[in-house]
């Protein structure tokens, strides 16, 4: 399965659906969406639809979270569940990330 990303951006704010995969062949597609968020203060990642995350998704959450503070923004991971919340518990940084819930659409 492919990583498939949903985007959308109002100044100042933008918001990254992940559903699928979360990988180290999933790194270079949504590292050329985040490349250019550079004017979004707030980033919001829902990582409800993620069905995989290995250590390369970690990486790349650590950096995005890195980028945004670097510009006094932030990032929040909304719908942190399964292979996602697996990797962050195992690897203690769970506590590095604001946690939300899922967004809810209306149907």
């Amino acid at each position: 399965m492919n990583l498939y990303l949903g985007v959308s951006t109002h100044p100042g704010d933008t918001l990254v659906n992940l559903t699928g995969e979360l990988d180290r062949q999933a790194l270079e597609q949504i590292s050329e969406i985040t490349d250019r968020l550079d004017g979004s203060r707030h980033l919001t990642l829902d990582l409800s639809g993620l069905t995989f995350m290995d250590s390369s998704g970690l990486y790349l959450l650590l950096e995005l979270r890195r980028r945004t503070e670097t510009a006094g923004g932030t990032l929040e991971l909304r719908g942190v569940r399964g292979p996602a919340l697996r990797v962050l518990e195992l690897t203690g940084t769970r506590g590095l990330f604001t946690l939300l819930p899922p967004l809810h659409h209306a149907a």
